[in-house]
């Protein structure tokens, strides 16, 4: 039986270096911790976590670690607990950092980025979602038109609601990725066996792999909004959706 997110935790990916967006706050040198229309990325991120009714989130930190677990533990007032996790290999991909945290996620957990603003709408979206066993989904968005910079964008190529192909560079696709995923832990699982293989593995590996089984699913946001915001202009832009 599928089983709904009163049992989900939530993942927050933080770990990197944020080197495209050093030096445009005057307050932090740390990406996580970058105010967008004056709240910090990474306490928007668990705002959103706590929308969707995740009952503990971990957030996976790598670069700056100390400094950034000690600032947002200084600020929290939230009401969901917070693990935070030190991925020490933080300069291999970002599935390294999922894999880190795997001791603490159970078997459902909502993910995302610390540089991703996510909408109310697709939270809420995430909370409804109910999945098989090692089974996955990604929050995608079909608005192709209104992406900020796809050049910079995970496209994906969703046929009859699974997942395809992913990737960045891939040429044929009708959505893209907003960073926002449910998983079970079958997702962990996939990234495992990628990361024993190579030593090293992104999240669209395991993605991948999920969707060659047949088990990587894609919910569409409608008219959901969201920005990743990695440079100096999608932090404009993303200020920019939220005062609207």
């Amino acid at each position: 039986m599928p089983k709904n997110n009163s049992e989900y935790k939530g993942l927050i990916l933080a770990a990197g270096y944020g080197s495209r967006l050093a030096g445009v706050s005057p307050v932090t040198s740390f990406k996580p911790l970058t105010p967008v229309n004056g709240k910090p990325l990474i306490f928007r991120t668990i705002e959103s976590l706590d929308l969707a009714g995740c009952n503990e989130i971990i957030i996976v930190l790598g670069f700056g670690y100390e400094e950034i677990k000690k600032a947002i533990l200084n600020i929290y007032e939230g009401g969901v607990p917070l693990t935070f996790v030190y991925n020490e290999q933080y300069e291999l991909s970002n599935g390294v950092s999922v894999l880190s945290a795997a001791d603490h996620l159970g078997d459902r957990f909502i993910m995302t980025m610390a540089d991703h603003i996510l909408g109310d709408s697709l939270m809420k979206i995430a909370k409804k979602t109910k999945l098989e066993d090692n089974t996955a989904a990604l929050l995608v968005d079909f608005k192709l038109e209104d992406i900020f910079d796809m050049d910079d964008a995970t496209k994906v190529l969703s046929k009859d609601g699974k997942i395809v192909s992913i990737g960045k560079q891939i040429t044929e696709y009708n959505c893209v990725d907003t960073g926002l995923f449910v998983c079970t832990d079958g997702l962990l699982t996939e990234l495992q066996k990628h990361y024993a293989e190579y030593g090293d593995t992104s999240i669209s590996d395991g993605v991948q792999d999920l969707a060659e089984n047949g088990n990587m699913f894609t919910i569409d946001i409608g008219g959901g909004m969201w920005q990743d915001v990695d440079t100096p202009e999608m932090l404009e832009q993303a200020e920019k959706l939220l005062s609207n």
